[in-house]
């Protein structure tokens, strides 16, 4: 059995230094070394020698057991020494090159604009005011003359939450809010994040932004609001724009006003982006409602005012000819880094 041992563990070592790679090994491994190998299978013999025998046989065995570890171990090692340094070489850094350092960023488009619009509305005495997106039902309602059986909550599809609260339709509860706080005379902007629940499609989204502005003082007139929206839109295009005034109902002003321009994504030819009109409703305006005033704490035989509610992200469509409202809140780079 000793011979039958040492002629084993001999022809196992060369084949484990023949081995062309760790499955090679690996292989030779498990058939001698494993629990049912050969060197296993001669273990169970022990049994039938003599008490001297044993000994001797056993000595052989551990001894070509540990001899047939230690190669592995061995060749294992440079196996993995092999590979280490085929991969360093692959994937070799010369630690002396300078880096190419911090890759640029830059704002979204919407910030852009809306850092534009509040420059231009603080140059003219405006006030940046900002408030929650999750609203109260008074100050979204009923505190803008939209009480609980009024139909213009049917026209604004709301995301409700519990205990009477609710994602803001729009930014008109910070005029409330503004009123109360800062009173007459004011004068305020307040862009910010509104939500609508509807289907999203190339001109609507169920998150976007507005921009809504007031002016409450005495002898507050349409004059006053169409001059501040001329002005806006000037300084926003940097160019004459095409516009349309045209009668519009909304609760918190009277009269009310939808201010249209003609898209500048088709110049008015019609495309998704204008429903095929050739305009895009941009500025709902008008006139404070004095139940809105009153809301807001002041006298409306005393004060008067007007309001407007910008489309924002409609604007920064018409800006950079954006035909996919999607695109703003997509958090593609390839978009984003072209502003």
């Amino acid at each position: 059995m000793i011979a039958e041992i040492e002629a084993l563990a001999s022809a196992a070592l060369s084949r484990i230094a023949a081995a062309a790679n760790l499955d090679e090994m690996e292989a030779v491994r498990v058939e001698v070394l494993g629990r049912k190998g050969t060197l296993a299978e001669f273990g169970k013999l022990m049994g039938k020698l003599s008490a001297s025998e044993r000994v001797d046989a056993g000595k052989a065995l551990n001894g070509a057991k540990t001899s047939l570890e230690a190669a592995f171990d061995i060749k294992k090692t440079a196996f993995e020494s092999a590979a280490l340094n085929e991969r360093l070489q692959s994937e070799w850094l010369d630690l002396t090159i300078p880096p190419p350092g911090l890759t640029p960023g830059s704002l979204h488009p919407l910030t852009q604009i809306q850092n534009e619009i509040e420059s231009l509305f603080f140059s003219m005495g405006f006030t940046i005011l900002d408030g929650p997106e999750v609203e109260t039902e008074f100050h979204n309602f009923d505190a803008l003359n939209i009480p609980a059986d009024h139909p213009a909550r049917d026209m604004q599809d709301t995301f409700w939450l519990e205990g009477g609260h609710l994602l803001r339709t729009h930014t008109s509860p910070v005029q409330v809010r503004g009123m109360m706080r800062l009173g007459p005379p004011l004068r305020m902007i307040a862009p910010g994040r509104v939500f609508r629940n509807e289907e999203v499609d190339p001109s609507h989204e169920h998150t976007f932004y507005q921009l809504e502005g007031m002016m409450v003082d005495r002898d507050v007139s349409i004059a006053n609001l169409l001059y501040f929206m001329k002005t806006l839109l000037s300084g926003i295009f940097k160019r004459d724009t095409t516009v349309r005034l045209r009668p519009g109902f909304f609760p918190f002003v009277e009269p009310g006003f939808e201010l249209d321009i003609e898209c500048m994504v088709c110049g008015g030819a019609g495309c998704p982006v204008c429903k095929q009109s050739g305009w895009v409703e941009l500025l709902p305006c008008g006139l404070v409602h004095p139940n809105v005033l009153r809301a807001g704490g002041i006298d409306p035989a005393e004060f008067g005012g007007f309001a407007f509610g910008l489309g924002l992200t409609r604007l920064v469509m018409m800006r950079y000819l954006i035909d996919d409202i999607r695109w703003l809140q997509s958090g593609d780079l390839r978009f984003l880094k072209q502003f």
